[in-house]
């Protein structure tokens, strides 16, 4: 019988996963073959075992659910993919018709679907499927490919991209697809694989069980985790989600916990595809028509359509990745690469309590509130260190739980100040922030910061984000001294803040007097 292939990816779930439903409804296959393939050795070298446990227990979770509902389990596998679609497609004992699997804008994606189509092209038999929003609200590509098609850059323009493609309802709300449900139908597994793909067959819960114990990670991977912090956080709190303001909620996470988000925290799942967008804008929607609601681009359908917006510009902008031939980025001069300043800001050794409690919270756990990804980014750029805003994004990548390539470019981008809907490059975030800072600190007992910096849990609150500035007998009786027991400032932030506005401010005065 004829196979079908479920290359799973980005979309690690069975509620609203077009993939899976477009390849039980599919006529040209009679059974099925459901795939996830990691590279171990690349997975290793570009993420931290928070973003790889994560990812495991998302799989474990989904050939759990894969398997009480379809009675199969998920295939995973080690290797490249190119690697092994060629031993599929070469095996006389696969029978392959068709491969489904999600749209993805990422540039590893796409190499290896290029890899996959130019195998394909000597099986003519064999199709490929590049399923589209299945981790976006709209198709990404068709938007793009629009005659007149301009690159959304404000609340504004998605506001008008929207309501062309979903017209409001009587009540005023966009016409969103609804969540598809998982199939009932289904089809057999094709069992004869394993002769096949013996040699690629990776164990998940051994690799699991092979991470280090200690880990803060606070978010547990998979669809039933997503789907429990979905009702949590979002379904069951009707009024908190209708005043939902992002730029409002505390950037030092709950007071009674300093590992629990202020926000909904659902931002892994919906990176890692455990969560659809759509489930989660129809979530919110159904909060909304209860009573009157917060408008983007505060509100948290606003944020989905921020997030949306990132994707658009991540597909329609060359270079998006980069400061060269980028549309969206001016091409600042920033400074050379400094390890020893990078080195500090990444260990959260900068002298500055909220950056390194920041900076250790995304060490230890893989998760950061978006304010604090607003400080730390504008202090390693265009605040503090002058550094290049790709330096940040690469650690970023790296260790965000949550990182998405389209957004973290697009975030980095915006937070520099280098790109059209960045906000002016002289507003810069304070990096010893009160309780009046925007960047909103719970600052009267300052537990985020004694949780995070251990060694000034005993500092009255007036100094522990300028501990520099408390006189010895505070730092003695709080038995930790400044620039010996925890560092002093690595940078006197106001001068430099001064000197980097002036460097931005020239270098942009020079990019536009070659382009004119």
């Amino acid at each position: 019988m004829n196979v079908g292939i479920i290359w799973f990816r980005n979309a690690l779930r069975l509620n609203d996963n077009r993939v899976l439903v477009e390849c039980l409804n599919s006529t040209n296959s009679q059974t099925i073959l459901p795939l996830y393939i990691l590279d171990k050795s690349d997975l290793e070298q570009n993420n931290n075992e928070n973003k790889i446990k994560f990812l495991y227990e998302s799989l474990i979770d989904l050939d759990a659910n894969f398997k009480a509902k379809f009675g199969s389990n998920l295939i995973v596998l080690n290797g490249k993919s190119k690697d092994i679609f060629r031993k599929l497609l070469d095996s006389d004992l696969l029978d392959l018709s068709e491969i489904f699997t999600d749209y993805s804008n990422k540039p590893d994606d796409i190499e290896n679907e290029n890899n996959l189509k130019s195998i394909l092209a000597e099986n003519a038999s064999v199709k490929l499927h590049l399923i589209s929003k299945v981790n976006s609200l709209t198709n990404v590509q068709e938007v793009v490919s629009q005659e007149n098609f301009k690159p959304p850059k404000t609340m504004k323009d998605m506001e008008k991209l929207f309501s062309n493609l979903y017209p409001k309802d009587e009540d005023g709300f966009y016409s969103i697809d609804k969540p598809l449900e998982i199939p009932e139908n289904s089809k057999p597994i094709y069992e004869n694989s394993s002769e096949i793909i013996k040699d690629y067959l990776f164990d998940v819960k051994k690799g699991l069980s092979l991470l280090e114990k200690d880990s803060k990670s606070y978010f547990k991977g998979g669809e039933s985790e997503a789907l429990v912090r979905l009702e949590r956080k979002v379904s069951s709190e009707e009024e908190y989600i209708r005043n939902f303001r992002k730029p409002r909620t505390v950037s030092t996470n709950k007071p009674e916990n300093p590992l629990e988000p202020e926000t909904t925290g659902l931002s892994p799942y919906l990176s890692f595809g455990c969560l659809s967008p759509r489930l989660l804008w129809k979530e919110t929607e159904k909060c909304y028509r209860s009573g009157d609601h917060t408008q983007p681009p505060e509100s948290m359908h606003g944020q989905l359509m921020f997030r949306e917006m990132f994707y658009i510009l991540s597909r329609a902008v060359e270079n998006w990745d980069s400061d060269t031939n980028n549309s969206m980025c001016k091409k600042i001069e920033w400074g050379d690469f400094d390890k020893s300043k990078m080195e500090l800001w990444e260990r959260g050794q900068t002298g500055f309590p909220y950056i390194d409690a920041m900076m250790r919270q995304l060490d230890a756990t893989g998760w950061m509130h978006h304010l604090g990804r607003h400080a730390v980014s504008c202090f390693l750029t265009r605040g503090q260190l002058w550094q290049h805003w790709e330096q940040g994004r690469d650690v970023f990548d790296k260790k965000l739980v949550d990182a998405d390539w389209a957004l973290n470019n697009g975030n980095w981008l915006w937070l520099s100040g280098v790109a059209p809907f960045s906000m002016p490059y002289f507003r810069l975030y304070n990096p010893c922030p009160d309780g009046k800072s925007s960047l909103n600190v719970e600052a009267k007992n300052a537990e985020f910061v004694r949780y995070w910096v251990p060694e000034l849990k005993d500092y009255p609150s007036k100094y522990i984000f300028e501990p520099h500035l408390a006189p010895t007998p505070i730092q003695e009786n709080a038995r930790c001294i400044i620039g010996k027991d925890y560092p002093e400032p690595m940078v006197d932030r106001k001068v430099v803040a001064k000197e980097n506005l002036a460097k931005f401010k020239a270098s942009a005065a020079k990019l536009r007097a070659i382009v004119s």
